[in-house]
C-alpha cells in the first residue's frame, strides 16, 4: 500500500486526498484550518491541524518515508516555498507542488520540488487537446514532451498488421494495447500479426510531435 501526504486542503488538494485515500492508499492530510480538516477525515488515514511551515512540526511526521508528499497551499507562494524547502531538507524524495505561475514553478523545483503541477493549465490544455483533435478519443499527459493516446486507425491503416505499419520505425511510437469495439475486447501487448480494423481504437505511448503525425492522417 502507497502512502502519501497531502499539505493544503483547498479544492484542489481536497480531491487529491479523497482520490487517492478511495484508490486504497494511506493518506496524511494537513492544513492550518480545522474545518477543511475536519472536511477531508472520513477520506484520509490521518487528518491534522498543523502549520506545515513549522519545521520542527513537519519533521515529526516521518514524511520521509512516504512515496510522496503533495504540496497544495493557498495563493500565498512563499508558503508553498518554505514548505517544500523543509520537505527537501527532511528528506522527502518525492514532493509534488501546486504552482500558481512558471515564476513560481522555477522557484518550487529550485528548493526541491521534483514535480510541479499547474491545475488549470493542466486541465485546459486536455480540454483544448480533446477538441481540437476529434480522433484522439482519450488523452493522458505522462512526462513532458510524451503522450498516452487512444486514436482511431487512420484509412490507411486499415486492413494492415501492426508489422507491416511498422509504426515504431516510422512514427517512433509504440501500440501498446488496441480496444476492440466489435465485439468489445482489450488486447494488450498486441501481436505483430494483428490486423487493425475500422472497430478499434489504437492505443499508443510516444513524443507529443511523432503522435500528431498519425493524427494528421486522414481518418
Amino acid at each position: 500500500m502507497k502512502k502519501f501526504a497531502v499539505i493544503g486542503l483547498g479544492n484542489f488538494g481536497f480531491h487529491v486526498a479523497k482520490a487517492l485515500y478511495n484508490d486504497g492508499s494511506e493518506v496524511i492530510a494537513i492544513d492550518t484550518d480545522r474545518g477543511m480538516v475536519q472536511a477531508i477525515d472520513p477520506f484520509s488515514s490521518e487528518a491534522i491541524v498543523m502549520d506545515a511551515t513549522d519545521m520542527e512540526a513537519l519533521g515529526s511526521l516521518g514524511l520521509e518515508h512516504l512515496d510522496g508528499v503533495i504540496v497544495s497551499t493557498g495563493t500565498k507562494i512563499s508558503i508553498s516555498i518554505l514548505i517544500c524547502l523543509h520537505l527537501q531538507e527532511i528528506g522527502v524524495k518525492t514532493i509534488l507542488a501546486k504552482a500558481l505561475d512558471e515564476d513560481h514553478e522555477k522557484i518550487l523545483r529550485r528548493v526541491g520540488a521534483t514535480e510541479v503541477i499547474h491545475p488549470e493549465r493542466d486541465m485546459a490544455l486536455r480540454v483544448a487537446r480533446r477538441l481540437s483533435s476529434p480522433n484522439a478519443l482519450d488523452f493522458i499527459p505522462l512526462a513532458k514532451d510524451f503522450e498516452l493516446v487512444q486514436v482511431a486507425p487512420p484509412r490507411e491503416f486499415l486492413d494492415k498488421s501492426l508489422a507491416e505499419l511498422n509504426l515504431r520505425a516510422r512514427y517512433k511510437v509504440q501500440v501498446i494495447a488496441i480496444k476492440e469495439l466489435a465485439p468489445e475486447n482489450m488486447v494488450l501487448a498486441p501481436p505483430a500479426d494483428f490486423v487493425v480494423k475500422s472497430s478499434d481504437l489504437l492505443i499508443m505511448l510516444g513524443k507529443s510531435q511523432d503522435i500528431d503525425q498519425i493524427k494528421a492522417l486522414k481518418g
